[in-house]
C-alpha cells in the first residue's frame, strides 16, 4: 500500500517511487539511531526539499521490551502518518504529508515510510529564542511565542494527543516574522512517538510540559513569563489554578 500527494507525483514526473526505491533512495542522512532500525534522510526532487523516513522491522524483543514495560511500541511510519493528519484536524501547523507506504503482515519486520515537505525557510524555536539572555527580544514578540506555544499544548492535550519530545527544537518558526500574531506560523514537528488517545492522562500532561520547560529553562523566562503561559494553556487565572492543583504544576 503506498500513497502520495499530488504535489509529489508532479514533482515526480512520471518516475516510479515504490517500497524498493524508497529504501534505496539515496540523500543527506539527518538522523540514523544506532538500533532503532529508522532513518530520516533529506532528498531533492521536483525543484523541491522533501524529508523521507524509513522504518523497517523493529524485531519482537524490542516489542516485548516496550510491552514489559507498559509501553505500546512505535512499529512504523504509520503512527506519524496517524499524528500528522490528527494535527492537521486541530489546525495545528505541521509538515505536509506528501506520501506514506507500507509492507508486509509481520509487525517486527514491517517495512514502512512516510514523507513530508520540507518547511522552508524557517528556524527552530531553541536557536530562535538562544540569545535572549543577552539580546531580549520585543515583549509583544516573546508574549505571541509564548501564547501560541500554550495554545499548541492545550490543543493537543484537550483532545488526546502527546507528543512525548515536546522541546523548543521541535517547533519551527517561519521567517521573516515581524513579530505580530497575525503573521506567526509555528510548526510542531519530529511526531513518530506521538500517542493519540481519547483523553490525555495526567502523566502525560506532565511529561510533555515538563519537557518543554526543561528545554526553555535556559532562554531567560521570567515568572510572569511563567504565568502567561499557565494562564492561555488552562484558561484560567494562574492563582486559581496554582491553588486548586499545585502538585501538577
Amino acid at each position: 500500500m503506498i500513497w502520495l500527494s499530488p504535489e509529489l507525483r508532479q514533482a515526480l514526473a512520471g518516475r516510479r517511487l515504490g517500497m524498493p526505491e524508497l529504501f534505496a533512495l539515496h540523500g543527506t542522512v539527518y538522523r540514523e539511531p544506532a538500533g532503532a532500525h529508522r532513518r530520516t534522510l533529506r532528498f531533492e526532487m521536483g525543484g523541491h526539499g522533501w524529508f523521507l523516513k524509513l522504518h523497517w522491522g523493529v524485531g519482537w524483543r524490542e516489542i516485548f521490551k516496550n510491552l514489559l514495560s507498559l509501553r505500546m511500541p512505535v512499529l512504523g511510519a504509520m503512527n506519524e502518518w496517524r499524528a500528522i493528519q490528527r494535527l492537521e484536524a486541530l489546525g495545528v501547523e505541521t509538515m505536509p504529508l506528501a506520501g506514506f507506504g507500507r509492507e508486509g503482515l509481520d509487525p517486527a519486520r514491517l517495512r514502512s515510510f512516510v514523507i513530508t515537505a520540507e518547511l522552508i525557510h524557517s528556524i527552530s524555536l531553541e536557536d530562535y529564542c538562544a540569545d535572549w539572555p543577552s539580546r531580549p527580544p520585543p515583549p509583544a514578540a516573546k508574549w505571541a511565542l509564548i501564547r501560541r506555544v500554550a495554545q499548541i499544548a492545550r490543543v493537543l492535550h484537550g483532545n488526546g494527543v502527546n507528543h512525548r519530545d515536546f522541546y523548543l527544537c521541535h517547533f519551527l518558526l517561519r521567517q521573516p516574522w515581524d513579530g505580530s500574531t497575525e503573521d506567526l506560523h509555528l510548526a510542531l514537528i519530529d511526531l513518530h512517538r506521538v500517542q493519540l488517545r481519547r483523553r490525555t492522562p495526567r502523566r502525560w500532561r506532565i511529561k510533555d510540559l515538563g519537557s518543554l520547560y526543561f528545554s526553555a529553562m535556559g532562554v531567560g523566562l521570567t515568572r510572569r513569563d511563567l504565568l502567561r503561559f499557565l494562564r492561555e494553556y488552562t484558561g484560567r487565572p494562574p492563582r486559581q489554578v496554582l491553588q486548586r492543583d499545585p502538585g501538577f504544576w
